[in-house]
């Protein structure tokens, strides 16, 4: 089929973006506060589900909802199932934002809005694509299961319910990452670091409270300790002064009665790759280190954050690295820092290769970790890494359409991160951020490019001609 892809995204791209506007004007983050058995994780990612399934419906595409977790739209023939997974829910907004996260703004030919790259802007493009197909009149000769989730910046609990009700497609895509292709992903799990109240010592100082983080797979942005004792103004003078050597951190000091309340600002970043982000918890304990604590449980959280987790991208020392000459090393993130009631929780979120596993881990990290009199740890349930041959004629497939469209050689890639690709056999990520493009997701100010949005969905559409051919293997 002579087709100019490109060429008919552009005859379609007010049409597009009033799809994707659509979707990004729903403030779909996880609210588990006002969760029902309806909406289970939230009325916000339970009203995209409906309205994506509305829109398809509308464009003539028949769906189905899977309880309240996801749903799909088929089309096709055959067999053979090509899945197309996505999501819809998003990670909370955060601070920074110069303008309504949910109200997109297309701002120098970029479309500003949480989602607009994680995952809403993909998602469309994808969806777009069969919609631009079906318009010209393509007959699918495989079948296809556009998917589409709402718990995917959480736990895939959408997934495990979408699975145990439809089919696993044979091959297929999620357009959640990067170009050219993303055919191996890294295992996924969370060591749970809890220390429980402990012995009084002779510190002057009490640590009230210290609370960072919205999720494991979020760099924190902000982090914020109150604490107790004396010489308040010397420590708000020495905390500008710490400031004052990171260009990269800002922060304030308010000081009340006998309490001063110390604020330290980051840069947040996707959690599988920290070393892009600064972590303002860690950094907040890194300062608060200098000082002398009246309980055990408070010093020993700080020493943990501050000195043990701080910049320990890498996970040496937590005693959990491990390299794999395929998929590369482990990456670490301090995502969640709690302390409250002389009790102190940390998420460290850490990203594995293949070679080691979370017990392995786990058993490095309690060695590391063993002078630590009140210190627990545990594991979350893990995701395991992910691998699909760059010889798999799918892999083939995806890659020749990039270097076709772009006239960029393709190559595989591993990442930390972890899609819905994943959850498919033949499964991999696609797109849709190209290698120059400038990744915003899970920060402050996201956004998409309209250059990068209509080169996806011209990618898509090739694609997903091109994989439900009947020649196809």
């Amino acid at each position: 089929m002579n087709i100019n892809w490109l060429n008919e995204v552009e005859q379609r791209k007010e049409a597009l973006l009033e799809d994707l506007f659509r979707l990004l004007r729903i403030d779909s983050v996880r609210d588990d506060e006002n969760a029902t058995e309806d909406a289970p994780v939230g009325p916000g990612p339970k009203r995209a589900l409906e309205e994506f399934l509305a829109m398809a419906e509308e464009d003539g595409f028949k769906t189905k909802q899977f309880g309240p977790w996801a749903g799909h739209l088929e089309i096709g023939k055959g067999e053979e199932i090509l899945g197309i997974l996505g999501h819809l829910d998003v990670v909370p907004a955060g601070s920074g934002w110069n303008t309504d996260p949910f109200e997109p703004q297309i701002i120098d030919d970029r479309v500003y809005a949480r989602g607009s790259s994680d995952d809403k802007g993909p998602t469309i493009a994808a969806y777009f694509a069969i919609k631009m197909l079906q318009e010209l009149g393509v007959e699918f000769e495989k079948k296809i299961h556009f998917i589409v989730g709402t718990d995917e910046e959480s736990g895939w609990q959408d997934m495990d319910y979408y699975f145990e009700h439809a089919p696993m497609p044979d091959f297929g895509f999620s357009p959640d990452a990067t170009f050219p292709i993303i055919n191996g992903e890294k295992g996924n799990v969370s060591a749970i670091l809890e220390i429980e109240p402990g012995s009084g010592m002779d510190g002057q100082y009490t640590l009230i409270s210290f609370k960072s983080g919205l999720r494991s797979n979020m760099v924190p942005e902000q982090a914020v300790a109150i604490l107790e004792g004396p010489d308040l103004e010397d420590i708000a003078a020495a905390f500008d002064a710490f400031i004052n050597e990171y260009t990269y951190l800002n922060g304030s000091s308010v000081i009340q009665d006998d309490e001063i309340t110390l604020t330290l600002n980051g840069k947040s970043a996707h959690g599988s790759t920290p070393e892009k982000g600064y972590n303002a918890a860690t950094f907040l304990a890194n300062f608060l280190m200098n000082y002398e604590w009246d309980l055990s449980a408070s010093d020993e959280f700080i020493q943990l954050l501050g000195d043990l987790l701080h910049e320990d991208f890498d996970a040496v020392k937590i005693g959990a690295p491990h390299h794999d000459d395929l998929m590369g090393d482990v990456s670490m993130n301090v995502g969640i820092a709690n302390y409250v009631s002389e009790k102190g929780t940390i998420d460290a979120n850490f990203r594995f290769p293949q070679g080691t596993s979370p017990e392995a881990m786990q058993e490095n990290i309690e060695a590391t970790v063993a002078e630590y009199d009140t210190l627990e740890v545990s594991m979350t349930e893990a995701k395991t890494p992910h691998y699909v041959s760059g010889d798999d004629p799918l892999v083939r497939t995806l890659l020749d359409v990039y270097e076709k469209q772009t006239g960029f050689e393709g190559h595989e890639q591993v990442i930390g991160g972890g899609t819905f690709g994943r959850l498919m056999p033949r499964g991999v990520a696609y797109g849709a951020l190209f290698p120059d493009s400038t990744d915003t997701m899970h920060q402050a100010n996201e956004f998409i490019s309209l250059t990068d949005l209509f080169r996806a969905t011209a990618i898509y559409a090739e694609a997903i001609y091109r994989l439900t051919r009947a020649d196809h293997d």
